[in-house]
């Protein structure tokens, strides 16, 4: 039976305390990312971090995580979910104690790309878990939005808790957040989740692995660079090769009788419509939040810690909506629920375009935030439950990364936006961006304009966003509209 057909609706506490474990470690994982952000001044003043080495303890976590998770998604599917799932659990906790007691910059890095290599596990697993937990479509979606929503709940959290541990413990403290959750994962995981793994699966085709590398790498790289400096030869070339590497690795895909990736899955319309809004609003959403953040800080002269709590409407509005969003779903048909979440950020973002004071913001970005909620639960639903149980480990693996992507494609994107808006009206003035000019201590008339400027590019970023998000809205109406409500057997 695959995913898409009606499974009986009756669940057990052991289903839900098995969601509750797996939703713990997100949770805490979520929480210990967030707080990572904080930790960097700390950390760059205790290991003597360079200004490259600060670079590489931030990148290449996210690195080992987008290269590596759909591999690690097949690897489940192919060895047992559970077991890769308990493994990178171990790792995880292992390397975060490594981590939090590093006595170089370049052991914190090494560390940091272990936690990245069993961050790569823990995401597509826990996801085709949950599938397999609850293989009916209206119990998987309330699942889903749970596993959701704490994640959410961590990055609401995470500046919070960070800024207290910073003030009171040693910079080390930030890595061994999430090491109790793993603890209790490795535990008690063998007793509450089900294994599952597809017994015909062929062997790892380390070709089409080494290939996915050379392919997701110098693509994320790429984006950063043009992020963080624009235009550049380094960023095309890398862009350029990971375009060419991605080419071969989708024809080899398809010669292959098991392949890494099924291509074939990208024929199916609601599954690619699906993967590709999905990728879109993470982009968009995601690269605007940055731009919030630091409107927050450049502009209103907020700290850190002030700018993160700033956030926190914006998160706990998608934290309950997470948890609204599967009930509606049982009488309100998804090509009519997602749209209508994706409106809410369409008109938090046409507000935001003309805000310039911190409450308008506050509420504006609380506003927009509504519309991750039927995307991400119902989306993430849909294509893991339009492809064969065997498969569910590979597509989760795929909705991940393409969330990794969009939001450093987002950052690139609208930041070279918010660049390009700011040197139209600086004139060569105040440098190339907002920050710069702060830290060259322009005079005040120039740092008012500056922030100005700043303000314009935001403005722009966010009705960008808001005019493509509406082109996604009405595609997925249009693809999404015979699909039914989700089924209403419930027991």
């Amino acid at each position: 039976m695959t995913l898409t057909e009606s499974a009986p609706a009756t669940t057990s506490r052991r289903q839900w305390i098995g969601l509750g474990v797996l939703s713990l470690a997100t949770l805490l994982v979520s929480l210990d990312l967030f707080v990572m952000l904080l930790a960097v001044p700390a950390v760059t003043e205790a290991l003597g971090a360079s200004s490259s080495q600060q670079l590489w303890i931030l990148d290449v976590y996210g690195f080992m995580v987008a290269g590596l998770m759909i591999t690690m998604g097949n690897i489940g599917d192919r060895i047992g979910r559970r077991r890769l799932l308990l493994a990178a659990a171990a790792l995880f906790g292992v390397a975060s104690v490594a981590a939090a007691y590093s006595t170089s910059p370049e052991m914190l890095i090494v560390t940091r790309a272990v936690l990245g290599i069993a961050g790569a596990a823990i995401a597509p697993c826990t996801l085709s878990l949950i599938s397999t937990l609850f293989p009916n479509a209206q119990q998987r979606a309330k699942a889903l939005g749970i596993w959701a929503g704490c994640f959410t709940v961590g990055a609401v959290i995470g500046p919070i808790v960070g800024g207290v541990l910073l003030n009171h413990f040693w910079w080390g403290s930030a890595f061994l957040i999430g090491v109790p959750a793993m603890v209790v994962l490795v535990a008690v995981g063998p007793f509450l989740l089900p294994e599952y793994r597809d017994e015909n699966a062929g062997r790892i085709d380390l070709p089409s692995v080494l290939l996915s590398l050379a392919a997701i790498l110098p693509a994320i790289h790429g984006l950063k660079q043009l992020a963080a400096h624009g235009a550049s030869a380094t960023a095309a070339g890398s862009l350029v090769a990971g375009g060419v590497f991605g080419w071969i690795f989708v024809r080899r895909q398809q010669r292959l009788a098991d392949p890494l990736v099924d291509v074939r899955l990208f024929t199916r319309k609601t599954f690619t419509v699906t993967l590709g809004s999905m990728l879109c609003f993470s982009m968009l959403s995601g690269g605007v939040m940055v731009f919030v953040a630091q409107y927050f800080q450049l502009v209103q002269g907020m700290t850190p810690l002030a700018a993160g709590v700033a956030l926190v409407p914006g998160m706990v509005t998608t934290t309950v909506a997470f948890q609204v969003a599967p009930r509606l779903a049982q009488r309100v048909r998804p090509g009519v629920l997602i749209p209508a979440g994706i409106a809410f950020t369409v008109v938090g973002m046409a507000v935001m375009t003309q805000a310039t004071s911190t409450a308008v913001l506050v509420i504006a970005f609380a506003v927009q935030c509504v519309g991750p909620a039927p995307l991400v639960t119902l989306g993430t639903n849909l294509v893991i439950g339009s492809v064969p149980p065997e498969k569910a480990g590979s597509a989760g693996a795929l909705t991940q990364t393409g969330n990794e992507f969009g939001y450093a494609l987002g950052i690139a994107i609208l930041g070279s936006v918010v660049t390009a808006a700011y040197r139209s009206q600086m004139n060569g003035r105040g440098g190339n961006s907002l920050a710069e000019a702060i830290a060259q201590g322009v005079p005040g008339d120039v740092l008012a304009q500056a922030q100005d400027a700043f303000t314009a590019g935001l403005h722009l970023a966010a009705g960008i966003t808001a005019v493509v998000l509406t082109l996604v809205a009405t595609a997925l109406a249009i693809t999404l509209r015979s699909v039914p409500v989700l089924s209403h057997d419930d027991h």
